[in-house]
């Protein structure tokens, strides 16, 4: 009950109609199909014809005429999965998304003639995809295009913007997805403040050799999975390395050095096999990036000796290949006042705020 309680009072504050809702004769219907409408991230038009938001922060844009516009979307899976919304660059915030196709209306607030309209899949691909099967508005425009840098950010929960959010509900009540927000994840926000385009590639409790609780024995990591559309071990959609990134941004390492549950037995840190896996890794992206820079990050949510050990991993990856452009950078500080020892929202918001010198230097030079 307590999540239809958000559901109805974000409906009330931003405009969406009930589910009921009955779209005007003045609105026109446009297909997901459409050339004007513009996709971001791990997404993939399906052959029913409706376009499945994928991976986390995967997205829609929207240009329109008319005050309203309305979205037809569902998900397809039963834990709770949300999007967030953005209207003419205003955030509106998350919404529950139904597990049927629902219309979700929003009205501008501006008088201004155009409007662009975005929705962003919060929560990550493990919550199965966001269908969006068409939108219904006074009249389609298209989109200037602009030829933006482009990064790709590959990761796990922190990368995801997961249990950064707990605007809607307290952190020890409701679903793990209940308090994602991709949107609002370092990524992203960097990606907003530098202006360029981006895709997020992340998986909770994913690393390079092991994942957080597992010694890749039951669980696929990164590299198992990476090049699988959904970041799972379906290897029936693939992903296409259609659009060739500027640079990518790599932050594994947290659940490689995690100690688990403290119930599962759980092998000491393997510094060697993790830096042989990310050696390995690199290669396959240079396979299909192979003008990318990459940058290697550490983890907002390690200190003392782990970071120490991590750095060091970091700086033999980077050794390895020193004919190639690859960057480190540190987090000199941990990020971790959001749910369950992770960044919040404003932390994440710090993050993207220390990294952007870093990222626009390696995009300019």
């Amino acid at each position: 009950m307590k999540h239809f309680f958000y559901f109805f009072l974000a409906v009330l504050m931003f405009g969406c109609k009930s589910k009921n809702i009955t779209v005007s004769d003045s609105l026109n219907e446009f297909l997901p199909q459409n050339t004007d409408i513009k996709y971001q991230g791990r997404g993939v038009l399906q052959k029913d014809g409706t376009y499945a938001l994928v991976g986390s922060a995967a997205s829609i844009s929207i240009s329109f005429l008319g005050e309203t516009c309305v979205v037809n979307l569902k998900s397809t899976q039963d834990q709770n999965c949300y999007v967030a919304v953005e209207l003419d660059g205003e955030y509106l915030g998350r919404f529950l998304v139904a597990k049927q196709i629902k219309p979700y209306s929003f009205k501008a607030k501006s008088d201004q003639k155009e409007h662009v309209f975005k929705i962003f899949k919060a929560t990550e691909a493990t919550t199965g995809a966001v269908v969006f099967s068409s939108v219904n508005v006074q009249e389609l425009l298209p989109i200037a295009s602009e030829d933006k840098k482009y990064i790709e950010f590959i990761g796990d929960s922190i990368t995801c913007g997961a249990l950064a959010d707990d605007s809607d509900i307290p952190c020890d009540e409701g679903q793990y997805t209940d308090h994602h927000n991709a949107y609002l994840a370092y990524g992203p926000r960097v990606a907003e403040l530098l202006n360029v385009d981006y895709t997020l590639s992340s998986v909770s409790g994913m690393g390079m050799y092991r994942n957080w609780n597992d010694e890749n024995i039951e669980e696929p990591i990164m590299p198992d999975v990476y090049k699988n559309l959904s970041l799972n071990r379906d290897a029936s959609q693939k992903y296409k390395f259609i659009k060739q990134p500027d640079l990518v941004s790599i932050c594994l390492g947290t659940n490689d050095l995690s100690g688990g549950d403290g119930i599962k037995e759980r092998l000491p840190f393997n510094p060697e096999k993790y830096t042989q896996n990310y050696i390995n890794f690199i290669k396959m992206l240079y396979v299909h990036y192979p003008n990318t820079k990459i940058a290697l990050l550490n983890s907002p949510m390690v200190a003392g000796e782990n970071n120490e050990v991590l750095l060091a991993c970091l700086e033999n990856v980077k050794n390895h290949f020193s004919n190639k452009d690859i960057f480190i950078f540190e987090f000199n500080e941990l990020y971790v006042t959001g749910c369950s020892y992770h960044p919040s929202i404003k932390e994440h918001q710090e993050m993207a705020n220390k990294l952007m010198p870093f990222y626009n230097k390696i995009l300019n030079n």
